[in-house]
């Protein structure tokens, strides 16, 4: 059995808001480790009577990257998310552990569908990245639902043929889908008999998602599933 990964220490160098509520944290650690698109690290948090609270979050950023990026949405009363976003300044240090994970990892080689509902994002960005910087961005297909055009984190990457947005709420002044929830018409054409499925969102959105999927014949084997909730 693989021994855990130990803490360690990370400064943040950069914080940029992706939503209204969500803010993107790059991290500089103390002992760099390559982390495959898909992964994620605990963010520990402890005050000064000892107490101690932790979450975990998915990186961002492309495994060959020194630095990680950690998307983090204020939920409310959420102990992590609050200080982060409220208290957490370009130069202080966080207690960090990773990477970790490896089911939902993936080994930037084979063709991959991600299916994306709202923060579930995140992962699946790394993986986006990941085939761009590789060359290769055939490799990933994103399709990402929102509710609005401002609730889309990487607004100015999620661009470009390898990539759909379906807006449930909201839909953007001239586009030729209508707001609604994420159907079987738009996973059609994304679907090749070759490409594993990644699935990430709450988990109302992931056991739709893999409903529509599962109607649309895909076997069950090619599915991987990821759930995000405030309890993560």
């Amino acid at each position: 059995m693989a021994l855990p990964t130990p803490w360690q220490t990370a400064t943040v160098t950069d914080i940029r808001a992706e939503t209204r509520t969500a803010k993107t944290f790059r991290l500089e650690l103390a002992d760099p480790r390559r982390h495959l698109a898909g992964q994620h690290y605990v963010v520990r948090l402890t005050a000064p009577d000892g107490y101690r609270a932790q979450r975990s979050y998915s990186v961002a950023s492309a495994p060959d990257d020194r630095a990680i990026e950690l998307t983090v949405e204020l939920l409310p009363g959420g102990e992590v998310s609050g200080f982060l976003h409220e208290i957490v300044e370009v130069g202080d240090e966080l207690e960090v552990r990773g990477p970790i994970g490896g089911f939902f990892a993936w080994d930037g080689e084979s063709p991959i569908l991600g299916v994306a509902g709202g923060s579930g994002v995140v992962p699946l960005m790394s993986m986006l990245r990941h085939s761009r910087a590789q060359g290769h961005p055939d490799l990933v297909r994103l399709v990402v639902s929102v509710r609005t055009p401002a609730d889309l984190y990487y607004a100015g990457e999620i661009t470009g043929p390898e990539t759909t947005i379906v807006h449930t709420r909201q839909a953007p002044a001239g586009s030729h889908r209508p707001a609604g929830r994420l159907s079987a018409d738009d996973l059609k054409p994304v679907l090749d008999a070759d490409r594993e499925i990644y699935v990430c969102g709450s988990p109302g959105f992931c056991d739709g998602a893999t409903t529509l999927l599962l109607d649309l014949g895909v076997d069950t084997h090619r599915i991987r599933v990821e759930r995000f909730g405030p309890t993560r």
